[in-house]
């Protein structure tokens, strides 16, 4: 390995239970997900949230969910305000891209801890037709 190289290590990979469209979680938005995890992998990791230098979230959901979902989450999980958060689409390939945006921004030495990962919640996302919530075609 040359000196360039550096050791990158995963110390924690947490995820938050699957809910049924509509169901137990349907109250919680892709923030509130995105936050929950966030604090069990500092949890886990043993880290302060002063320690976090990124959060980089993968979301493909992100209409009707506030500006910056990431900057949400962030900021519930007790992450400064001055930390850099950021939300990544790249569809069904968002959490692992922002996995791979977290590398980078390492290797690049831009960052030294990041948390990176994806947060959805299909049931608050907006839909084309507002008849999602039990009511039938033909009604």
């Amino acid at each position: 390995m040359s000196e360039d190289n550096k050791n990158i290590v995963i110390t924690s990979a947490v995820r938050t239970a699957i809910g049924t469209f509509r169901g137990s979680l349907k109250d919680m938005q892709a923030s509130d997900l995105g936050a929950l995890t966030t604090k069990a992998a500092m949890k886990k990791s043993n880290l302060n949230s002063n320690d976090v230098d990124e959060l980089i979230m993968g979301q493909v959901l992100t209409g009707a969910a506030g500006q910056n979902p990431a900057r949400q989450a962030a900021i519930q999980a007790g992450i400064p305000i001055e930390k850099t958060a950021y939300v990544i689409n790249q569809v069904c390939g968002s959490g692992l891209r922002s996995v791979a945006a977290g590398y980078q921004a390492i290797m690049s030495n831009d960052s030294k801890i990041i948390i990176a990962g994806g947060q959805e919640s299909m049931t608050n996302a907006p839909h084309a037709i507002y008849f999602r919530n039990g009511k039938k075609l033909d009604e």
